[in-house]
């Protein structure tokens, strides 16, 4: 090690963030996603679930039921994944699929009632994931980074 990086080493030999990087809010949120994304594909999958299978069931739930065209843009899963999402929620009979009437080459999907019971289970593990990632927040901070954070997304999305 040469001397210039043995300065960059605290007492405890961990290395340091250089404070130009932790300013930058895209490093701060790319790294809190990467850690996000762990903390709650790792809690679901405790009991067997996965972030797509709530996502799919919170649109149903809230929005109705849809094509499987109308679930992929409610929920941003590809149409080419949400075959397989489907498939393995159909499996655990958590959603039925029919014939569209209007289009008989087009199936509807509707949340089962096992589908409502397994979407509130999920949301009860979600919430206490939720609490862990958010633990250094208190709960009116809590609220407000989530109205920032969709203040952002809601305008990038806009412009795009």
């Amino acid at each position: 090690m040469i001397r210039a990086e043995a300065a960059d080493l605290p007492d405890d030999d961990a290395p340091r963030t250089p404070d130009r990087l932790r300013r930058r809010a895209s490093r701060l949120l790319s790294q809190l996603t990467v850690r996000s994304d762990r903390l709650i594909t790792e809690g679901l999958a405790r009991i067997d679930a996965r972030k797509w299978h709530y996502a799919v069931l919170a649109s149903l739930q809230d929005l109705g039921p849809g094509s499987q065209a109308a679930l992929s843009t409610r929920t941003g899963i590809y149409r080419s994944d949400m075959v397989g999402v489907l498939n393995e929620l159909a499996e655990r009979d958590l959603v039925e699929r029919a014939p569209d009437p209007d289009d008989r080459r087009r199936n509807i999907i509707t949340i089962s009632a096992l589908g409502r019971r397994r979407l509130r289970r999920l949301d009860k593990v979600l919430d206490d994931l939720h609490d862990e990632l958010l633990a250094p927040l208190s709960p009116a901070e809590r609220d407000q980074f989530v109205q920032l954070l969709t203040r952002l997304l809601d305008h990038h999305t806009q412009a795009s």
